[in-house]
């Protein structure tokens, strides 16, 4: 059967993907985060997965104030690097697996969650700069991904339990589909940042390390924690944090952590990273 059997959790903040992308990662101000990521390159050349599921936000890109689902699963074969506004970043199209995100899609709703399902879909910068951060600059990603988007965007945002357990369904669904593939669950966003108004440029530090401690050890706590104190405490974006809960809840209560990373500032952002594996 399929099995998950290892976590990723990585800020995307936009910025990163365009030092990658003009070559700049190597500068004072970016080589910091980068050699932060140095250990997990290596280390998925080695677990070699066959797909990815990739818990992330859309940006208003693929999904706007007319249409905003709290779930959603793309099914297609194949999704384009989107335009945000400067051109579609130079990064290799997403291959996606129909056949197993339509059986996710199956089982997830069945096991009473709402899921959209998303046939066509662009993706931004919350789905291509985790890759890139993984794999790097590749003709080709490689591996299959399947997109996963929830609604951090506008509210009501679904709580922290529901995202824990939506991770907890899709390990179920996961282990249900009749191949052998070796499968990674991804949580992107994060960590405390505000975008915008009187705390614009926000980033606590205490907090995201109390978060980064808890997600890996104390994570049935940690999703009961309410929005507010992420909004509180963490800003206005923190509340990106929950897709994080998404890959914990789909991973076993026990994990081994291989690696933590915590860098400030990336843009106006506090970046988190984790590589967790089932024990």
């Amino acid at each position: 059967m399929a099995k998950i059997k290892a976590g990723v959790a990585t800020s995307h903040v936009p910025a990163i993907g365009a030092a990658i992308d003009n070559g700049i990662t190597d500068n004072e101000y970016w080589k910091p985060l980068f050699e932060g990521y140095d250990y997990a390159k290596e280390w998925i050349k080695e677990q070699k997965p066959d797909v990815v599921l990739l818990v992330y936000n859309d940006h208003a890109t693929a999904f706007d104030s007319n249409l905003v689902p709290t779930f959603a699963i793309a099914t297609g074969e194949e999704f384009k690097p989107a335009d945000e506004g400067w051109g579609p970043r130079p990064v290799p199209n997403v291959k996606g697996y129909p056949e197993f995100a339509s059986h996710i899609a199956q089982s997830v709703i069945q096991d009473d969650f709402d899921l959209t399902v998303v046939n066509t879909l662009d993706v931004d910068h919350g789905l291509t700069v985790p890759l890139s951060l993984m794999f790097g600059q590749p003709e080709n990603w490689p591996c299959k991904v399947i997109p996963i988007a929830v609604n951090v965007v506008l509210y009501p945002t679904p709580s922290g339990q529901r995202c824990y357990n939506l991770g907890k369904a899709l390990r179920k669904a996961v282990e249900s589909f009749d191949e052998d593939l070796n499968v990674q669950i991804w949580g992107t966003g994060g960590m405390s940042h505000q975008l915008q108004g009187p705390r614009a440029g926000l980033i606590n530090k205490e907090f995201d390390n109390a978060f980064l401690d808890d997600i890996v050890d104390d994570a049935e706590n940690l999703a009961l924690k309410p929005h507010l104190e992420y909004i509180n405490l963490a800003g206005s974006e923190g509340i990106e944090l929950i897709m994080w809960l998404v890959m914990r809840g789909a991973l076993n209560d026990e994990v081994e952590l291989k690696k933590r990373h915590y860098h400030v500032p990336a843009s106006n952002t506090a970046v988190g990273h984790l590589v967790l594996e089932n024990k």
